[in-house]
C-alpha cells in the first residue's frame, strides 16, 4: 500500500504521481548541498484518492462536470461550487489523521505551518499551474491544519482551475492533488527570483522581484517591489519602488496586512551582496534541474531560505550552437507566412530543401545571420534590405548592432552583402520575355509529370534514395538563377515605379494597382477557378443542401445521387488535381492536404454561392485588368507632361511591363515545391503503412514524428516506440508556443517596433502592402475552414499562405500579424486590388471579432471605429 506521508527527504523528481508538482520539486531541493529549505512533508495524492472514491456525491458530480466545455462558465461555478462543499465535508480517516499527527510531532508539534496545494498537473515543464490552487499561511494547530487540508483538495475544483484543465486537456479524473505542510518561517523580507529574464527571456539575466514581510503580497499584487537584474555576476539594474505595505504573521495564526512606516518605504530590500549570493544560489538550483527556474525564497536572519522552485514554461527554446560564440538567429516562419509549429517530418524535408543551413527551436526553422551582421558596412546593406520586408526584424536586428557588445563588426561588406542574404539567392539580369516564364513553368511540369511516373513502385531504401535524388531537382528549380531573376526583376521594378512615381507625380504604391490581374499567377488563378466550381454548384439547390449539412470527406461520392452531381464531382476533382496539393502551414509535409480532406474547401464554395453572382472569377480578373490598364495609360499620360517627359514615360513603360510579364511567376516556385513534396507525402505513406502492418509503428502518421533520415532507416523492432511519444508531447507543447522574430543565443528576444508617426490617435501599426482604404466589418478567423464570410468583410488572421486565396475573392481587406512585402499574401492582395496592412502585431487580440474598422493599406495602420 501506497503510504499516506512522505517527509521532504523521502521524495524526488520520481514520486511527481504521489506528491505533485511542488511535493516532488520541494524533495528535489532539499536534497541541493547548501539550500536551506524549510522542513516539512506531504500529504500525498493517495490520502486525496482514498478520501475521495468513496464519496457518491462527489463521483456524481464530478461526471455532470466532464461532460461541460470551457465556455459553460455558470454551470462549471454551479457544479464546482457543490464539489467543493462535498470534499470539505468529508471526514479524513482516522489512518490519515494519525499519520498526519506523527509527522508534525517530529517537526515540533504546535508551530506554525503553510500548507500548500500540490497538484500531480502543477510546476511541470509542460503546464504551470502555479498559483491556481491555494495556499494557507500561518496555520497552528492540528484541528486547523486538517482544515486547510480538506480545503486545499477541494480547491482542485476552483472555476479557474476547472476551467484551466479544459482549456489544457487535463482530464479531471487524472489530476489529483498532494499537500505540502512546511514548517512557517517568519520572514523580514522574500520574493521571486527568475533564472531567465521573464520578459526577454535573456538566459543570462537573473531578474529578482523582492519586497518586505511574506511573498504573499508580491504573488497577490498587493504591493510595489523592488527589482534587481543581475547578468554574469554583476548588477545591471535596480528598480526600488515606494513600499507601503507588508503581509506579516499574527502570533496566533493568520496573517495581516500593516503600513510600512514611510522613512523605510524606499529603502532597498536586499543589500547588493544578498542579491549577488540569492543569484548563487538560484545559479545552483537552475544547474540541478537543468533548466531556467522560478524560484520563490524568502530571508529571515540574514539566511536565505528556498520554499518553492518551478521550471519557467514561456521560455522560447534556443536554437542549438555549435560552439559558445554569440549567435542572432531570424524566424524562417516569418518569411514564409507559417509560424505553426512543424513535426519533425516536416522540419527535416524543409532542411534538405533549402539551400543554407537552419536551426530548429520550439518546432521551427531560424537562420543564423551572424555573419551578415559582423561586417559595418555589410551589415547595413543586410539590415535595410530586409527591413524592405519586414521593418520589425529590422528594427530588432539595428537595436543588436547598436549596442556593440554583442556582436563583434569589422571592415569589410563581403559577410554582410546581400549576396550573402541567407534568405535570398543570387541574381542574374533578365531579358523582358514572357516566354521565359511560360518555358520555366513547362519545364517544371515536365519534371512533375517524371517524378509522379517514375515513383510508382519504389519502396524501402530505394525510394528514401530516390527522394533524396529528386529533391535535388527540386533545388535546382528552386534556385534556378533564371527563376530567381524572373520575379526579383519584377520586385525590383515595383520598387523603381513606386519610388520615381512618388518622386515625380507624388503618386504613392502606384505598383499595387498596376500589379492586378497579371498573367501566370498560379496562386490568383486558384482563388478565381473556385468561384467558378460555385457557378457549376449554383443552380441545384439539392447540392447546396447537401454540402451543408455534410461533414464527411467522402462527400464527393455521395453526388452522384443529385442531378448535375457527377458533373459537379468531376469538376471539383480537376480543381484537386490542379490544387489539391495546397493547405494551410503547405511548407510543412504532415499537414493534411485539400486532397486529403475535401471538406476543407466547403465552407468556401458555399460562401462563393451565397456572396457572387455568375461569371464572378472571369469579371473580377478584367475589372482588376482594366483598372491596371487605366493606371498605366494615366501615369504615362502626367509623365510626358514633366521635363524629360517622353523619357520618363518610356523608362516607366519599360518597368511596368516588367512587372506585369514576370510578377505573377512570384507564386509559383512555391506551387512546385508543394506539388513535389505532396508526390513524396503520398509515397511516404504507403511505406509508413507497411511499417504499421508489420507492428513498427502503431500508425501511419506516426512517421511525421520522425525526421526524414531516421524514417529511412526505421527497419522492424529497431524502432523505440517511446520516441514518437515523446515528440509527440513535445510537438503539443511547440504548438502553444510564440516564435520570436530574432532570437539570440542567449535566448533573449529583441522585439522591433515600427518609427512611424503622424498616425490617428489609436491607430494600429503595420506594413502597408497593397494600398487602398476600405472600411468594414472585422472577421478574425484563426482557421481557414471555420470562415464565414460576408460580401465586404475584412480578413483578421495570423497569417495567410496560399490556401487561403480562395477567402480573397470574397473580403474587401486584409490584415495579418505576419508578413512582408513580397510574401505571398501580400502580393495576392495586390492582384485582387486588396488593402492590406501586415505585421500587425497581435492584431488578432487587439482586434475582436465584429467590429468595424478602417483599413489604410497605403499608410499602414489599422483604426477602430465601433463595435
Amino acid at each position: 500500500m501506497k503510504p499516506y506521508i512522505l517527509g521532504f527527504q523521502e521524495i524526488d523528481k520520481t514520486k511527481l504521481a504521489m506528491v505533485g508538482g511542488k511535493g516532488a520539486n520541494l524533495g528535489e531541493l532539499t536534497g541541493i548541498e547548501g539550500l536551506q529549505v524549510p522542513q516539512g512533508f506531504c500529504v500525498t495524492t493517495q490520502a486525496y484518492k482514498e478520501v475521495i472514491e468513496n464519496s457518491a456525491a462527489y463521483n456524481s458530480l464530478l461526471n455532470q462536470l466532464s461532460i461541460l466545455k470551457a465556455g459553460d462558465r455558470k454551470a462549471i461555478a454551479e457544479m464546482s461550487s457543490k464539489i467543493r462543499k462535498v470534499i470539505e465535508e468529508i471526514a479524513i480517516p482516522e489512518a490519515i489523521d494519525n499519520e498526519i499527527t506523527l509527522h508534525l510531532e517530529q517537526l515540533g508539534g504546535n508551530g506554525a505551518y503553510a500548507v500548500r496545494s500540490s497538484a500531480t498537473a502543477e510546476d511541470l515543464p509542460t503546464a504551470s499551474f502555479a498559483g491556481q490552487q491555494d495556499t494557507y499561511l500561518n496555520i497552528i494547530g492540528k484541528k486547523a491544519i486538517l482544515k486547510a487540508i480538506s480545503k486545499c483538495w477541494a480547491s482542485l475544483f476552483t472555476d479557474r482551475v476547472v476551467i484551466y484543465r479544459l482549456q489544457n486537456g487535463f482530464d479531471h479524473n487524472k489530476v489529483y492533488l498532494s499537500v505540502v505542510i512546511q514548517k512557517m518561517v517568519f520572514p523580514d523580507a522574500a520574493g521571486i527570483m527568475f533564472t531567465a529574464h521573464p520578459v526577454n527571456s535573456n538566459r543570462k539575466v537573473v531578474s529578482i522581484d523582492a519586497s518586505f514581510g511574506l511573498g504573499e503580497a508580491l504573488v497577490s499584487g498587493l504591493v510595489d517591489v523592488d527589482n534587481y537584474q543581475v547578468c554574469e555576476g554583476k548588477i545591471i539594474d535596480k528598480k526600488i519602488s515606494a513600499k507601503k505595505l507588508a503581509i506579516y504573521a499574527l502570533k496566533d495564526g493568520g496573517t495581516k496586512e500593516y503600513e510600512i512606516e514611510p522613512a523605510r518605504q524606499n529603502n532597498q530590500v536586499l543589500t547588493d551582496d544578498q542579491i549577488l549570493q540569492l543569484v548563487r544560489l538560484g545559479r545552483k538550483i537552475e544547474a540541478h534541474f537543468g533548466c531556467p527556474q522560478d524560484i520563490e525564497w524568502c530571508q529571515a536572519d540574514n539566511m536565505f531560505y528556498i520554499v518553492q522552485s518551478r521550471p519557467i514554461t514561456t521560455l522560447y527554446p534556443i536554437p542549438e550552437a555549435t560552439d559558445r560564440e554569440n549567435h542572432v538567429y531570424i524566424s524562417v516562419g516569418h518569411q514564409q507566412m507559417m509560424t505553426d509549429a512543424m513535426k519533425p517530418l516536416g522540419l527535416s524535408l524543409w532542411q534538405l530543401t533549402t539551400f543554407r543551413p537552419m536551426f530548429t527551436a520550439g518546432g521551427r526553422l531560424f537562420v543564423d545571420v551572424t555573419p551578415q551582421l559582423a561586417s559595418i558596412a555589410g551589415s547595413r546593406v543586410f539590415i535595410n534590405a530586409i527591413g524592405q520586408h519586414d521593418p520589425l526584424i529590422k528594427d530588432a536586428l539595428t537595436t543588436i548592432v547598436e549596442r556593440e557588445d554583442f556582436i563583434k563588426q569589422e571592415a569589410g561588406t563581403e559577410q554582410g552583402s546581400v549576396k550573402s542574404n541567407p534568405l535570398s539567392v543570387p541574381q542574374q539580369q533578365i531579358e523582358n520575355n514572357p516566354a521565359i516564364v511560360a518555358a520555366l513553368i513547362g519545364r517544371n511540369e515536365e519534371s512533375v509529370a517524371r517524378l509522379k511516373q517514375n515513383i510508382q513502385g519504389k519502396s524501402g531504401t530505394a525510394l528514401f534514395d530516390f527522394i533524396r535524388k529528386d529533391i535535388g531537382l527540386l533545388k535546382q528549380f528552386l534556385f534556378d538563377p533564371q527563376s530567381s531573376a524572373v520575379f526579383m526583376a519584377a520586385i525590383d521594378a515595383s520598387s523603381w515605379i513606386n519610388e520615381k512615381m512618388n518622386e515625380w507625380l507624388g503618386e504613392k504604391n502606384a505598383a499595387d494597382t498596376l500589379s492586378q490581374s497579371v498573367p501566370n499567377n498560379i496562386t490568383s488563378q486558384m482563388g478565381l477557378a473556385l468561384l467558378d466550381v460555385a457557378d457549376m454548384i449554383r443552380p441545384y439547390p439539392a447540392i447546396i443542401d447537401y454540402l451543408q449539412q455534410v461533414k464527411d470527406d467522402n462527400f464527393l461520392d455521395g453526388l452522384a445521387q443529385f442531378d448535375g452531381g457527377c458533373q459537379i464531382r468531376n469538376t471539383l476533382l480537376a480543381y484537386l488535381n490542379k490544387y489539391g496539393m495546397r493547405c494551410a502551414g503547405e511548407i510543412d509535409v504532415t499537414k493534411t492536404r485539400w486532397s486529403e480532406k475535401p471538406a476543407t474547401l466547403i465552407p468556401v464554395i458555399l460562401t462563393n454561392v451565397k456572396n457572387f453572382e455568375p461569371n464572378a472569377g472571369n469579371r473580377k480578373f478584367e475589372q482588376g485588368l482594366q483598372e491596371a490598364l487605366k493606371k498605366e495609360q494615366e501615369l504615362l499620360d502626367r509623365l510626358k507632361l514633366l521635363a524629360d517627359g517622353e523619357q520618363k514615360a518610356a523608362e516607366t513603360k519599360l518597368k511596368i511591363d516588367l512587372l506585369r510579364n514576370f510578377i505573377g511567376y512570384r507564386e509559383y516556385p512555391k506551387y512546385g515545391m508543394v506539388n513535389r513534396y505532396f508526390i513524396y507525402k503520398q509515397a511516404l505513406l504507403k511505406e509508413a503503412a507497411h511499417l504499421a502492418e508489420a507492428g513498427v509503428i502503431h500508425e501511419k502518421e506516426d512517421i511525421y514524428y520522425l525526421t526524414f533520415e531516421e524514417f529511412s532507416e526505421v527497419r522492424t523492432k529497431k524502432l523505440d516506440y517511446q520516441l514518437i511519444r515523446t515528440r509527440k508531447t513535445e510537438h503539443k507543447l511547440n504548438e502553444k508556443l510564440t516564435p520570436p522574430r530574432v532570437i539570440t543565443s542567449d535566448g533573449e528576444i529583441i522585439t522591433g517596433a515600427y518609427k512611424r508617426e503622424n498616425l490617428p490617435t489609436g491607430a494600429i501599426i503595420g506594413l502597408p502592402v497593397s494600398s487602398g482604404i476600405v472600411e468594414g466589418r472585422a472577421r478574425v478567423i484563426l482557421n481557414m475552414e471555420d470562415a464565414n464570410i460576408e460580401d465586404g468583410d475584412i480578413l483578421i488572421t495570423k497569417f495567410t499562405d496560399p490556401s487561403w486565396t480562395p477567402l480573397f475573392v470574397s473580403i474587401k481587406g486584409l490584415v495579418t500579424e505576419v508578413g512582408g512585402l513580397m510574401t505571398h499574401g501580400a502580393v495576392i492582395a495586390r492582384e485582387y486590388g486588396l488593402p492590406a496592412v501586415v505585421g500587425v502585431e497581435n492584431a488578432t487580440a487587439l482586434i475582436q471579432d465584429g467590429q468595424r474598422i478602417r483599413v489604410n493599406g497605403t499608410e499602414g495602420y489599422v483604426e477602430i471605429l465601433k463595435f
